[in-house]
C-alpha cells in the first residue's frame, strides 16, 4: 500500500493493531519509515508513578506514560484512560456473570436425575462454555470431582483467580508503540487519537455519504464513486476544523446528531379565495445549532421562506 501511494521515505505512517504485525514494523523500518502503532502484546501494565495526565475535548482524563525500550530505537507509550476501564470493567463482569451462570447451571445438574454426569462429556460442555466467554474462563480455575466410578462427576468446583497483566486486573489500559523517540506523551497520544477519528469519519462516508455499496460495473465510475466521496470527506475535515479554531471539538457524529434536530416543514394554509397557501421555512435554530452556524459563517435559517400558492 506504501508503495502504491507512492509515500516517501520518513513519512509517517499510524497503523491500527490489525495490520501492525512484527513483520510490517520491521519492514517499515528498514525502508525507513517513522510509525506509530497499537502494541499487539496482550500484556496489561500500568505504573501511575511519575505518569503525565492529559485531558480529552471531552474532559475525559487519560494517564501517560512513556517507556523506551532496551535498544533505544523505540518507545512505549503506556495509556490508562478511566472512561475505558469503566466500559472494560462492566465488559469483563458480564462475561464472568454470565460463564459462572454456566458453571452452576452444569453444578445443579449433578443433583439431579437423568443428567450428563459424564466427565469428558462434562468437560466438553465447560469448553463450549469457554469458548462463549471472551477470554475471561482464563481466570478460572475449575476442577470436576469424581465418584467411585472415576467415569462420572459428583460435584463441580471453580475459583476464580485473575491472571495478572490482563484486562480483568489492569481495564483501560492499552499501549502504543513507535520509531518516534523525540516526542512526548501527549503528541504521540493525540497523533495516534487522529486514526480514532479518520475511522469515525469514515464510518459517516460508507453511511451517510454513500461510500458503499458501490453499484457500478465499470472501473472509471467506481472511481468516480470514490473520488466523490473523498472530496466529501475534505470537507468535513474543514468543518471540523474551522469549528476546532472557535473551540467546538466536537466529533462529526456528534455535530450530526446537533444538528439533526432542525428541519424544514411545511405549513398549509386555506384561503378566503379557496386557494391554498404552502409555506416552507426552517425550524428555529437551537442554541448549540447556532454556536454552529455563527462559527461556519452560515444563515441559521438555510433555505429561506417559500410560499406557494395553487
Amino acid at each position: 500500500m506504501l508503495q502504491a501511494l507512492q509515500a516517501p521515505r520518513g513519512a509517517r505512517v499510524v497503523l491500527d493493531q490489525g495490520i501492525a504485525t512484527q513483520k510490517n514494523l520491521t519492514w517499515m523500518q528498514e525502508q525507513g519509515y517513522r510509525y506509530l502503532v497499537v502494541n499487539r502484546s496482550r500484556a496489561r501494565e500500568f505504573d501511575p508513578e511519575d505518569c503525565t495526565t492529559i485531558e480529552t475535548a471531552t474532559g475525559e482524563k487519560v494517564h501517560l506514560k512513556k517507556v523506551h525500550s532496551e535498544d533505544g530505537k523505540e518507545v512505549r507509550l503506556y495509556c490508562y484512560s478511566e472512561r475505558r476501564a469503566k466500559k472494560e470493567e462492566g465488559i469483563a463482569k458480564r462475561f464472568m456473570a454470565r460463564f459462572e451462570a454456566g458453571l452452576e447451571k452444569i453444578s445443579q445438574g449433578l443433583s439431579r436425575p437423568r443428567t450428563t454426569k459424564r466427565i469428558d462429556k462434562l468437560w466438553e460442555r465447560i469448553g463450549r462454555l469457554k469458548e462463549k466467554s471472551r477470554g475471561v474462563s482464563q481466570h478460572y480455575h475449575i476442577e470436576l470431582i469424581a465418584d467411585e466410578s472415576g467415569e462420572q462427576a459428583k460435584a463441580i468446583h471453580w475459583q476464580r483467580k485473575p491472571i495478572e497483566g490482563t484486562l480483568v486486573p489492569h481495564p483501560g489500559v492499552y499501549s502504543l508503540r513507535s520509531n518516534e523517540t523525540d516526542w512526548d506523551e501527549e503528541r504521540m497520544w493525540r497523533t495516534y487519537i487522529m486514526l480514532t477519528d479518520l475511522e469515525a469519519v469514515f464510518r459517516s462516508l460508507k453511511s451517510e455519504l454513500g461510500l458503499r455499496p458501490v453499484y457500478h460495473h465499470k472501473e472509471e465510475r467506481c472511481d468516480g464513486h470514490l473520488f466523490i466521496t473523498v472530496l466529501a470527506y475534505q470537507l468535513v475535515q474543514l468543518i471540523r476544523r474551522r469549528l476546532g479554531e472557535q473551540g467546538i471539538h466536537d466529533s462529526w457524529r456528534s455535530l450530526r446528531e446537533t444538528l439533526n434536530n432542525q428541519c424544514r416543514i411545511t405549513a398549509t394554509f386555506r384561503r378566503a379565495d379557496s386557494r391554498t397557501l404552502h409555506v416552507r421555512k426552517a425550524t428555529r435554530a437551537e442554541p448549540e445549532q447556532l454556536a454552529i452556524y455563527k462559527s461556519l459563517n452560515i444563515d441559521p435559517s438555510p433555505g429561506g421562506v417559500n410560499k406557494l400558492i395553487i
